[in-house]
């Protein structure tokens, strides 16, 4: 479809700014409306083919959330302004907001809304056809044998460690405040999302912290660390207008949208992400760590189907995105384990386990797993139980 961006506002001189890039970019004018009625009529005398972007002038939010309830979801609702607060932010995102810019947005970010939509209805479209055409829908499906000892190895664990329960949970909660389990989305098998468990072990609010340490990045580069991004002022402002309050999280990490995307312009290559003698570690964290009692929570994951006891580790969203070349989309073509082949042979300790050997690993997996293969990882992982370093 055709992109066509529509101004809903009054402000003469950004409509003007807007239509000069717009005119650069799609090759057509930009579309005008004085408000929401007349954005709605413009849009159905226009009909198919056309794949609408709303730049929504920013007024009073919550007149502005009655008005932007009468588009359809299917409309790609993006917010002109040059800053929100929280509330806002929230008020704007239940509206169905998908994206906010600046009102002297450059070139470059009109090109990238162009680029993430159809990047998001390529991968609708091929979903829609793995649905519609099960034959080309290649994925991995667990042995019944493997699931069935998932189950009861999980079942009995959960069981004969029920007291150690209760008192990991007691002293998290005595140390600091804060959830005792927390939840992040990750991916598994076949690229499938799911919530991920494990026992809190870092202080509240730690992705607030995360800037003085990011040179503690095992994964990162020494050369790559020391540099530092210069951003323009126009970078500053956009960055500042899309950051809707998008965390990630991963096993060692928090960090934010905005802070991810900067990292991954310095450093590619740099998939994966682990901060060694993390300072926001708690110090009941760091005991769980050390002993991996803070996966214990994974074993629901396990009874749950999520996971399998030996597997590839599920990896956050942000990280599995990058892995998505041949050479490395096989790792999830495997069961998502808590414990894996990397890490009962290198477990982030004295040798340190760099993006590729891991990716590598997960591969060497995926391609020789058998009942005996998950009996030899999961000795090895009880000898592997307590780590040499602290990470």
């Amino acid at each position: 479809m055709n992109p066509c961006f529509l101004y809903v506002g009054t402000n003469v001189e950004v409509i003007r700014y807007y239509d000069q890039i717009v005119l650069d970019v799609v090759g057509e004018p930009l579309l005008v409306a004085n408000n929401y009625l007349s954005a709605i009529q413009q849009m159905n005398q226009l009909g198919h083919g056309k794949q609408f972007f709303l730049l929504y002038e920013k007024n009073d939010p919550s007149t502005d959330a009655i008005a932007l309830s009468n588009f359809s979801i299917a409309h790609h609702i993006i917010l002109v302004t040059d800053g929100l607060s929280l509330e806002e932010k929230n008020i704007y995102l239940s509206a169905g907001v998908k994206n906010s810019i600046s009102p002297d947005a450059g070139r470059d970010v009109f090109l990238d809304i162009i680029y993430f939509s159809e990047k998001i209805l390529r991968k609708q479209q091929e979903k829609a056809d793995a649905v519609n055409n099960p034959s080309n829908n290649f994925t991995y499906r667990l042995p019944r044998g493997k699931r069935i000892f998932d189950i009861v190895f999980s079942s009995i664990v959960i069981l004969l460690l029920f007291p150690v329960w209760m008192i990991i949970a007691l002293a998290i909660r005595l140390e600091s405040k804060g959830s005792i389990v927390y939840k992040s989305k990750r991916i598994g098998t076949n690229y499938k999302m799911f919530d991920f468990l494990k026992f809190r072990s870092m202080y509240v609010n730690a992705d607030k912290k995360l800037k003085s340490y990011t040179s503690l990045n095992q994964y990162q580069s020494g050369q790559q660390g020391a540099i530092e991004a210069k951003e323009t002022r126009e970078q500053k402002k956009k960055a500042k207008a899309d950051d809707m309050g998008k965390i990630f999280v991963s096993d060692d990490e928090i960090i934010s949208e905005t802070e991810y995307l900067q990292r991954q312009q310095m450093s590619p290559k740099s998939t994966f992400l682990k901060l060694e003698r993390d300072p926001r570690v708690t110090r009941v964290g760091r005991i769980l760590r050390k002993y991996s009692l803070d996966e214990l929570p994974q074993l629901f994951n396990v009874l749950k189907g999520d996971m399998s006891i030996v597997g590839n580790r599920p990896l956050p969203l942000y990280e599995a995105e990058l892995l998505t070349s041949d050479e490395a989309i096989e790792r999830f073509m495997a069961p998502a384990g808590i414990t894996g082949l990397w890490q009962v042979e290198k477990r982030g300790d004295s040798g340190k386990l760099s993006a590729k050997e891991r990716i590598e690993l997960d591969v060497k997996y995926a391609r020789n797993y058998s009942p005996l293969f998950d009996l030899k990882i999961l000795f090895k992982t009880f000898t592997a139980f307590v780590q040499k370093g602290d990470v």
